[in-house]
């Protein structure tokens, strides 16, 4: 596969994650303001799964950052390394989540999620609007504005990196007990203890 037809590939995976959030938010919203079981019935199965489905964006966003940097030859910049810090910790933290079905991972992952995506908003920023004389994590060797990737006329690597980031977020929300849960669990705690 040639870095063209992958950076495509990886774009339309990062609008995908985008259209998660898009479709979590709304039907959250709608949720609260017209309550359905349907809806909390989604939410209760989309949150048992979050903490693998975020562990497998965390994985495919590392293997693409490896492929550009390993395959297509791209040199990281200095706010590529922090993304990258945070991303593939993220794969391995939540792939052992995933496996032990520890939905109390996000006391852990969301932080490393919301820092990397600060990181990617600036790095996003930057490249959509490069500052005349660069910026202090700019080298000579790999300047933070180079765009090597830019589909659509907007996807470039920080911003993918942001809507896994993103995603990630919002499972690691979402991996949070449903108040239905929480209530069956309270009531189960409550019959034990009364046995």
């Amino acid at each position: 596969m040639g870095v063209p037809t992958a950076s495509f590939f990886f774009a339309v995976l990062a609008l995908c994650c985008l259209g998660g959030v898009a479709a979590t938010l709304i039907a959250s919203v709608v949720q609260r303001v017209v309550p359905s079981p349907v809806l909390a019935a989604l939410r209760r199965d989309v949150g048992a799964a979050s903490v693998a489905l975020a562990a497998l964006v965390a994985v495919v966003a590392t293997m693409g950052s490896l492929y550009y940097s390993q395959v297509a030859g791209f040199t990281p910049c200095t706010l590529c390394w922090y993304q990258r810090i945070f991303m593939y910790s993220l794969a391995v933290v939540l792939i052992v989540a995933a496996v032990r079905r520890d939905r109390e991972v996000r006391w852990y992952a969301l932080p490393l999620a919301v820092t990397g995506a600060g990181f990617s908003v600036y790095h996003s920023w930057i490249q959509a609007f490069p500052p005349d004389s660069g910026t202090s994590f700019c080298t000579a060797e790999a300047p933070c504005t180079t765009r090597h990737v830019w589909e659509f006329g907007f996807v470039s690597l920080p911003f993918m990196a942001l809507c896994g980031f993103s995603f990630v977020i919002t499972m690691m929300v979402l991996a949070r007990p449903a108040p239905q849960e929480v209530s069956v669990v309270e009531s189960t705690d409550h019959e034990l203890v009364s046995l």
